[in-house]
């Protein structure tokens, strides 16, 4: 089923446009969609109300492209790592859910009792052998993925998830591109029954940031 009829989607849905509409509707009619999208094409907004809509718990998983590094910088582990979170804090605030109250944190009571939202750094989901039943899971910036790290993601995961594995071929951050397993998950994923690919072109962030981001690697 695509999105539902009588689904405003938190005020989106008359917005969209028939990409992010295509985009909407693949996360409800499967349980793998993957988007290649630039930045500013409202993928991890979209995909993070579409998890709201769907009403199972939601897992937010990223690659801290720095991770080996993190341990010489200052602070805690999650203030560390704050910075790779904005996008899903942001995407929150859009759908009117407190990110404080929505994410799940064992410093914090409040979070604890309410907490819908688990968020995972890559290390953490491998070195815990996590098994993934019943949850929408979004994979952020997978083009900072290696191959075996989306493997060993894409292999803990039940059939009873929803899955949104979001990024752009364009933009990666590893030091050796040609290393990323996002663009060969696109191609390996395409044509199976269960999946759909997306491409979302339209940045809306303005004229700066759609110009900036036509500078080819």
């Amino acid at each position: 089923m695509p999105l539902p009829k009588d689904s405003m989607l938190f005020g989106f849905e008359p917005k969209l446009t028939d990409e992010q509409r295509a985009y909407v509707d693949s996360i409800f009619d499967n349980q793998l969609t993957i988007v290649n999208a630039r930045s500013g094409t409202g993928k991890t907004t979209l995909a993070v109300a579409c998890a709201k809509l769907i009403g199972k718990p939601l897992v937010y998983i990223f690659s801290p492209v720095e991770e080996k590094k993190m341990g010489f910088r200052p602070g805690t582990q999650q203030a560390k790592e704050a910075e790779y979170l904005q996008p899903l804090k942001d995407a929150l605030l859009e759908i009117n859910e407190q990110p404080e109250k929505s994410v799940y944190n064992e410093e914090n009571l409040e979070a604890m009792k309410n907490g819908h939202v688990w968020i995972y750094p890559m290390s953490h989901i491998f070195a815990r052998g996590i098994n993934l039943k019943d949850k929408t899971v979004i994979i952020s910036e997978s083009q900072n993925f290696s191959r075996g790290d989306l493997k060993k993601i894409l292999t803990r995961i039940h059939d009873s998830c929803t899955v949104i594995i979001e990024g752009h071929t364009g933009q990666c951050d590893l030091p050796d591109a040609k290393k990323s397993g996002f663009a060969p998950y696109i191609e390996h994923f395409r044509g199976e029954e269960y999946a759909n690919v997306i491409e979302l072109s339209v940045n809306f962030r303005g004229k700066l940031a759609r110009h900036a981001d036509e500078l080819s690697w």
